[in-house]
């Protein structure tokens, strides 16, 4: 027997999504997966002052405002041909991190472990605990997550003045000058969320979770341990989620955290991932509009490319069924995240799981926990090396003639915000955000995007609706869906 099941919109995703899956003989034969909100960010952008990117691009997002921020800065630093001051840098990053960790700790109490605490799954031997820890809005985990949150946002207020939609980020550095006092307020902050992972995620101390480097090693460390994290990986291990959301196991990040690591290195690697390391190279990026509402013939480098709705019958675009681009690597889909962070960036844990799985719900949740255990020892040492009294930024002037691209590493993957300046205007703005790349559509030759790769061959029950497996692999990726069409 065969089926279609639309599922949508999704709840606990942010901004609207739909997924159609074609089911044959009670498993996914294929998927297609529909943005179907389009706003025009794009197009707002055009003709207008360069700077005007700074306060027109935060506003995409409301959890991903300051990666935004950060990549439109960077492309108008770029744009300028500036470098900046070490506590510019030092700054940017403690502001990208901390939005980055609180998208982790938001994705994983809130939009992730909630699923569950569902009916469907009691009987489980660990559901009772699993329902009091995560169930949506009672779970005493979320009274004790949100206010770690909200601490940790603390550093905002030090840092950027507020959260979100900040202007701190500048092409040339910050604008907040960070004093002798509100270093040690600062390191005192991270004290406190360093206390609450270690407690209540880890049961263990960061250096130790980020030391962990095999598959076993991970297993014999979660046994019996009280906290958040091994229960996860209890669950995941009871469900199979290290099988299931397998994609094409090529993984892409333009790096992050500028100058954060040892010698002057970003703190996670540049490059790509394919069963060995390579080097990445943004003039190989394009987006097809094949299958998308938008207007265009090839595929086209997002410098040349621009953001047209079809304005005419949706008939007359028979293959379209979203508004997101399909964006392509040398013409391969590659996966875009914490997971592809830590691919590239080698971690022995992460390639352990993808030897022995692939890329998968089970990888992917682990990698966005595991960063919390790196970044903070990190932001700890970037508060210290801060000199209070030494430029936060640059001035700079402004070119009449430019084009240039931002790229970073948002909490979901990469991003990148491809600039293009004439006459002192905005001529050329396009932007391609971490979930364009994991909920892409196919392309021309057909090739499906990394969701609609991963839901195939999913079970899906007779009479089913929602099945819980597919949710878990959309979650997974943490879509943000308000970011993918801009």
């Amino acid at each position: 027997m065969s089926r279609r099941l639309t599922i949508g919109p999704f709840n606990r995703v942010e901004g609207d999504l739909e997924v159609t899956l074609d089911v044959a003989d009670g498993r996914v034969a294929s998927a297609q997966v529909s943005s179907s909100l389009y706003r025009g960010f794009e197009h707002i952008l055009l003709a207008k002052h360069p700077l005007d990117a700074l306060v027109i691009v935060p506003r995409i997002c409301g959890i991903c405002s300051v990666s935004q921020s950060s990549a439109a800065a960077t492309a108008l630093a770029a744009a300028a041909g500036l470098e900046m001051p070490p506590n510019g840098r030092l700054a940017s990053n403690l502001i990208l991190a901390c939005e980055n960790l609180a998208d982790h700790l938001t994705h994983f109490y809130l939009f992730f472990m909630p699923d569950f605490a569902r009916e469907a799954y009691r009987g489980h031997c660990w559901h009772d605990q699993a329902e009091k820890r995560f169930k949506a809005t009672v779970g005493e985990a979320q009274r004790e997550a949100l206010p770690a949150r909200a601490d940790l946002l603390r550093l905002m207020g030090y840092l950027a003045g507020k959260w979100p939609h900040s202007l701190a980020l500048q092409p040339g550095g910050t604008t907040r000058a960070v004093t002798a006092t509100e270093k040690v307020r600062l390191l005192a902050v991270l004290r406190e969320f360093r206390a609450f992972l270690s407690t209540i995620v880890f049961g263990d101390a960061l250096e130790n979770v980020a030391a962990i480097s095999s598959v076993d090693q991970l297993a014999a460390w979660a046994q019996g341990r009280p906290a958040d994290f091994p229960r996860f990986l209890e669950i995941a291990g009871d469900l199979g989620l290290a099988r299931v959301g397998r994609a094409s196991d090529g993984f892409l990040s333009y790096g992050a955290y500028s100058h954060g690591g040892e010698d002057g290195q970003p703190l996670f690697a540049r490059g790509l991932w394919r069963g060995a390391w390579q080097p990445c190279d943004e003039a190989l990026i394009t987006e097809d509009v094949s299958h998308a509402w938008l207007h265009g013939d090839r595929p086209r480098h997002p410098q040349q490319g621009e953001t047209r709705p079809f304005t005419g019958e949706f008939s007359d675009r028979p293959d379209a069924y979203t508004w997101c681009k399909a964006p392509r690597y040398a013409g391969q889909v590659f996966e875009s995240g914490a997971l592809a962070r830590q691919m590239v960036a080698g971690h022995p844990l992460l390639r352990a799981l993808v030897a022995t799985d692939g890329g998968s719900v089970l990888a992917r949740v682990v990698a966005r926990l595991l960063e919390l255990a790196l970044v903070v020892p990190a932001m700890e040492r970037w508060v210290r090396a801060l000199t209070p009294g030494e430029p936060f930024c640059r001035q700079w002037q402004l070119p009449q003639q430019a084009s240039a691209v931002g790229l970073g590493e948002a909490a979901r993957g990469a991003l990148g915000h491809w600039l293009r300046i004439e006459r002192g205007r905005i001529a050329g703005y396009q932007i391609i955000a971490p979930t364009t790349w994991n909920f892409s559509p196919r392309d021309a030759a057909g090739v499906p995007g990394a969701l609609e790769q991963a839901l195939v061959g999913l079970p899906v029950g007779e009479g089913e609706s929602a099945p819980l497996t597919v949710q878990h692999v959309v979650r997974s990726f943490d879509p943000c869906m308000v970011c993918t069409v801009q």
